[in-house]
């Protein structure tokens, strides 16, 4: 069986051997956010199903898909949906992705999420920053053999979500007058939502979101020197916060709600971004 990064490898070369464009930032769009793929034109759509090694997404409002076209004038490589801990993939199996985008030149990520919100200034519809996370997901992608040619064996994490895309989102908000706030996000394994007690321990400690994604992809991108920015979508509170029970339809809907705001948003940022990854 080939390793990770000859796998990774010859992913990437067959989405580039199907796309004209050569993007240098990838998105990954979470549980109700994927509309943004299909308002890129020039688009190219490639199957997850059709790419070596690519593990296949299985969760509701993931369509399984890569879709590389131009947001205005730039190019990007968007992952419609992703895979998590919860569908049965390992911590390096729901990070393949994240190492293709790597192996196809990509130099910037920007990962969406839904999330539950804990911070009681939050309400569903609320789009945060993440700026720094908390894994209790009992992993990470890069126990084992450390492979020098993904990145060193310890990379540091004290930088993760990038300082000046943070901003970079911060301004442009402002510009749109959308409220983007600011937050730290717990990541844990699921698939079953937390319990109210949980849920007080995780605000205890720090968090103000929790989810069941992204934090494994982070460390692979900063593994192999991605610059990342991620931002939430508060599409619920989270257990105890309110009084009424907790189900994936409220997640769909509020992603909904909010697709024009968020893409909005996408769409201002991703010139800067690119600005920066752009030799």
């Amino acid at each position: 069986m080939a390793d990770q990064f000859t796998a990774a490898d010859a992913a990437a070369q067959l989405i580039l051997s199907r796309i004209p464009l050569r993007p240098k930032i990838g998105l990954v769009l979470g549980s109700g956010l994927g509309a943004f793929a299909d308002s890129l034109s020039d688009a190219a759509r490639v199957s997850y199903a059709e790419i070596p090694s690519f593990p296949q997404s299985t969760a509701i409002g993931h369509a399984g898909r890569m879709v590389v076209g131009n947001a205005g004038s730039v190019a990007v490589a968007a992952m419609q949906g992703r895979v998590h801990l919860y569908e049965g993939y390992s911590a390096q199996e729901i990070t393949i992705p994240i190492r293709v985008f790597a192996r196809m030149g990509i130099r910037a990520v920007i990962l969406t999420n839904a999330a539950g919100g804990m911070n009681l200034s939050y309400s569903p519809g609320a789009l945060v920053l993440i700026r720094d996370h908390i894994n209790l997901q009992g992993t990470n992608p890069l126990i084992g053999h450390n492979d020098d040619r993904f990145g060193p064996r310890f990379p540091d994490m004290t930088r993760a979500y990038d300082p000046q895309y943070r901003a970079i989102a911060r301004e442009e908000a402002g510009k749109l007058n959308v409220i983007l706030q600011e937050g730290i996000y717990a990541a844990l394994p699921g698939p079953s939502y937390e319990t109210p007690a949980e849920i007080d321990y995780l605000r205890r400690i720090g968090a103000d979101l929790v989810g069941m994604s992204t934090v494994a992809e982070v460390i692979a991108a900063r593994h192999m020197g991605l610059k990342v920015l991620a931002i939430s979508c508060v599409t619920n509170m989270a257990a105890g916060i309110l009084d009424q029970p907790l189900s994936h339809a409220e997640v769909m809907e509020t992603g909904e709600r909010v697709k024009s705001t968020f893409e909005a948003l996408l769409r201002a940022v991703l010139p800067r971004v690119a600005a920066d990854v752009t030799p």
